[in-house]
C-alpha cells in the first residue's frame, strides 16, 4: 500500500499559478460596486437634494433681493446625479421658495416628485444640460442691465473690465422666441459649448455653472459690468481697453481653469506638459480663485 505523503511533499500548483490566483482575488476585492440609480422617491429625499434645494432658495432669494426677478419671473435647476434634475416650480416668486415647492424631474421634463408644476421653461435648461456635460446649474432671470443690451439684440463690448474678462467674456446673443416653447429652448444651442452666459433677446439672461451659486455669480457679474459700461459711456470719455497682451493673460488663464470663452479657439495650443507663461500676479490671482471655488464647494 502506498504510503501518505508528508504534507511538505505533497504537490501544490505552480507559483504562476498562486501568483494568479492571488491577482484575481486582489482584482474582485477592488472592484467598484455597481450602484443602482436611486428611485425618484430615494433621490428626492436624499441629503444631497436637501443641500441642494437649500442652495436654490438661498439663490432665489438673492436674486429677488438685487431686483434681478420680478413676480414670479426666472428660474433655477441643478443636476441631481445622471439621471435627476431639481428644478423650481412655476407662478412662485423666487423671493418665496420652500423646500417643498422644488421640482425633481428626469431630464425628458418629466415631474417624478414635487406638488408644484415644473417652470415652463424648463425646456431651456434640459437643452443647455443636453448639450454641455460641464454644465450642472442654471440660473435664469431679468437683470436690468444686462436686460437692456437683450431687448436691442446686442451685447455689452468686451475689453474693459478684468473680472469680466476672466469669468465670462463675450456673451452670445440668442434670437428671439416666444418663452416657455421648444423653438426658444432650442435658440441657445448654437451657443452654450463656448459661452456660460447668454443674453435672451427682448427677454433676459441665461447662466450655466458647475454650482447654482457659481451660475449665480456669472449674473452678477454680467449685470454689475453692462451698469459700468453704460455708466462710462455717459462720461462722454473714449473707454480705454486692457492692452491686447494683458487680455491674452487672462485668456490662458482661463483655459487653465477650464472656463469657456470662444476666442480660446484662435489661440496658439500649448505645448504638452508645458505649463502657460502668466504673470505672477495673475498666477496668484488663479489660485487664489481656485482656492475660494474649492472652499465653496466644501461649505
Amino acid at each position: 500500500m502506498e504510503q501518505a505523503k508528508h504534507p511538505l511533499e505533497r504537490e501544490t500548483a505552480p507559483i504562476s499559478e498562486q501568483v494568479k490566483e492571488v491577482v484575481e482575488a486582489v482584482v474582485e476585492a477592488l472592484k467598484v460596486p455597481t450602484h443602482e440609480v436611486p428611485t425618484p422617491s430615494a433621490a428626492a429625499n436624499s441629503f444631497e437634494a436637501e443641500n441642494l434645494r437649500a442652495e436654490m432658495i438661498r439663490v432665489g432669494r438673492k436674486l429677488w433681493q438685487r431686483q434681478y426677478v420680478d413676480g414670479n419671473g426666472g428660474n433655477i435647476s441643478v443636476r441631481l446625479g445622471s439621471k435627476y434634475v431639481l428644478c423650481t416650480p412655476t407662478m412662485l416668486s423666487k423671493g418665496d421658495l420652500e423646500p417643498a415647492d422644488i421640482c425633481l424631474s428626469d431630464l425628458d421634463g418629466n415631474i417624478l416628485a414635487g406638488d408644484r408644476l415644473r417652470t415652463s421653461e424648463f425646456q431651456l435648461h434640459l437643452e443647455i444640460y443636453r448639450a454641455n456635460s460641464r454644465a450642472k446649474a442654471v440660473v435664469h432671470c431679468h437683470p436690468p442691465y444686462a436686460t437692456a443690451f437683450a431687448i436691442t439684440g446686442s451685447a455689452p463690448p468686451v475689453g474693459y473690465v478684468s473680472e469680466y474678462e476672466f469669468f465670462i467674456g463675450p456673451v452670445a446673443v440668442a434670437p428671439y422666441e416666444t418663452p416657455g416653447t421648444k423653438a426658444f429652448a432650442e435658440t441657445i444651442l448654437p451657443f452654450v459649448e463656448n459661452h456660460n452666459t447668454i443674453l435672451l433677446s427682448n427677454h433676459g439672461v441665461v447662466c450655466w455653472s458647475d454650482t447654482v451659486t457659481h451660475a449665480e455669480w456669472l449674473v452678477e457679474i454680467l449685470d454689475t459690468y453692462c451698469k459700468t459700461i453704460l455708466i462710462a459711456e455717459q462720461t462722454g470719455r473714449q473707454l480705454k481697453k486692457i492692452p491686447d497682451e494683458k487680455l491674452n493673460e487672462l485668456l490662458i488663464a482661463k483655459r487653465r481653469m477650464g472656463l469657456p470663452d470662444e476666442r480660446l479657439a484662435g489661440m496658439p495650443e500649448l505645448v504638452a506638459g508645458a505649463p502657460p507663461e502668466l504673470n505672477p500676479d495673475l498666477d496668484v490671482l488663479v489660485k487664489t480663485v481656485l482656492a475660494k471655488l474649492d472652499a465653496t464647494k466644501l461649505s
